[in-house]
């Protein structure tokens, strides 16, 4: 038994008309390309998921990234001025 499920949806006559180019051209029916372009559709969203995750997270990382950084350069700067005080 297939897992594919019969469903009914409109379109414009004219994205139907277009989608019947394309499915001609690629040798595919309406509903191969129809699930072709839903699974590009949802691996987009997934996509656009994860950016919005990393962009989220990188933010909420920037203050402490911002205050490491500062730290560690306060640290070299004061082992930098040792050593040039040992050089003259």
């Amino acid at each position: 038994m297939s897992n594919l499920k019969k469903i009914i949806i409109s379109l414009p006559v004219s994205l139907l008309e277009q989608t019947d180019r394309i499915a001609e051209a690629q040798k595919k029916n309406r509903s191969e390309l129809i699930r072709e372009a839903l699974n590009l559709y949802h691996e987009e969203e997934k996509k656009k998921q994860i950016r919005a995750e990393l962009i989220r997270g990188y933010e909420e990382m920037s203050g402490l990234n911002l205050f490491l950084a500062e730290e560690g350069m306060e640290e070299t700067l004061t082992d930098l001025e040792k050593y040039e005080s040992k050089l003259l």
